[in-house]
C-alpha cells in the first residue's frame, strides 16, 4: 500500500475523485469516463502502449493458439506460425494472401486404433503413422489428414 502513494495520481474534475495514472482507461478517469485535463498526453501514451487495436489482435492469437492446443499441436509450432502471418501483416502482404499451415499433432487413443487411409499413396493402415491439422490461417475450418509411415519419411510437415 505505500509504494502505491507515490504513484502518479491526479483528481478527476468531474467526479473530484483520486485516479493513479495507470488506472486511466484511453485517457478517461475508470469511476466517470470524463477525459481528464492531461488526456492528451495519457492518450499518446495509451496509444503508443496498444498500438494497432492490439485487443482484438490478442483475442485472434488467444482463440487460433488455443484451438490448435486443443487438438494437441506443439505451442512452439502455433506461435511461430502467428508469428509469421505477424511479419507477413505488418509487410502489408496479409490483405492479399492467406498463409497454410500443416502442423503435426499427437494421435489420441481411438486415432491409433481405427483404419486410416494415407493422405500421399491412399493406403490403408492402423497402428503406426503422422497425424496433421491443415488449413489456412483465415479460414475457421481445418483438414485432419494421416500418413503412413512409409510416405511420412518422405513427406512430413511442411508447416
Amino acid at each position: 500500500m505505500t509504494s502505491r502513494i507515490h504513484a502518479p495520481h491526479t483528481t478527476c474534475p468531474s467526479c473530484k475523485e483520486e485516479v493513479y495514472l495507470d488506472e486511466l482507461v484511453g485517457g478517461r478517469c475508470p469511476l466517470c469516463g470524463c477525459s481528464l485535463e492531461n488526456g492528451e498526453e495519457v492518450d499518446s501514451e495509451f496509444d503508443e502502449l496498444i498500438g494497432r487495436s492490439d485487443l482484438s489482435w490478442m483475442v485472434f492469437q488467444y482463440f487460433f493458439f488455443r484451438k490448435l492446443d486443443r487438438l494437441g499441436a506443439h505451442p512452439v509450432q502455433i506461435m511461430h506460425l502467428i508469428s509469421r502471418y505477424e511479419e507477413q501483416l505488418a509487410s502489408g502482404e496479409a490483405a492479399t494472401s492467406d498463409i497454410p499451415f500443416d502442423l503435426e499433432i499427437p494421435m489420441r487413443l481411438s486415432d491409433a486404433i481405427r483404419l486410416k487411409r494415407c493422405s500421399v499413396c491412399g493406403k490403408l493402415f492402423v497402428r503406426t503413422g503422422k497425424k496433421y491439422v491443415s488449413g489456412l490461417l483465415r479460414s475457421p475450418s481445418e483438414k485432419i489428414r494421416f500418413t503412413c509411415p512409409s510416405c511420412d519419411k518422405t513427406s512430413g510437415a511442411q508447416e
